[in-house]
């Protein structure tokens, strides 16, 4: 019988996979074994941090427009805000609010005063 040569398809998968870790330091970047490892928690770790992260922005914005509100008003906070909010059916949303609350303290104190009466 004569020899197979199996080089072209291993050496291509091996390449993809080097390119995926070459900014990977040691030797996270230049052995074929170490590099699969590090790729699959590489995957993991950004997978588990995209709903990490949704989570961390929304504390944020909840942060920020709880100092802002808490800024004039001693007994207001940011959950009778949020309920005023609902209970006048307004559609912004906290993302929106932390926003306002950053660039234009008056607007969001406008909103705040008129849904409260």
């Amino acid at each position: 019988m004569t020899r197979t040569k199996r080089g072209y398809i291993a050496r291509r998968r091996r390449t993809k996979m080097r390119l995926f870790a070459s900014t990977f330091r040691g030797a996270r970047s230049r052995r074929t074994r170490i590099i699969i490892e590090q790729k699959i928690r590489a995957l993991v770790s950004s997978h588990r941090d995209r709903d990490r992260q949704k989570r961390d922005f929304r504390r944020l914005w909840i942060t920020r427009i709880n100092a802002v509100i808490r800024e004039n008003w001693v007994s207001y906070s940011y959950r009778i805000l949020i309920h005023n909010l609902y209970k006048r059916q307004l559609l912004l949303n906290r993302k929106m609010l932390a926003q306002i609350a950053i660039l234009n303290r008056n607007c969001l104190y406008m909103i705040s005063n008129e849904i409260v009466q």
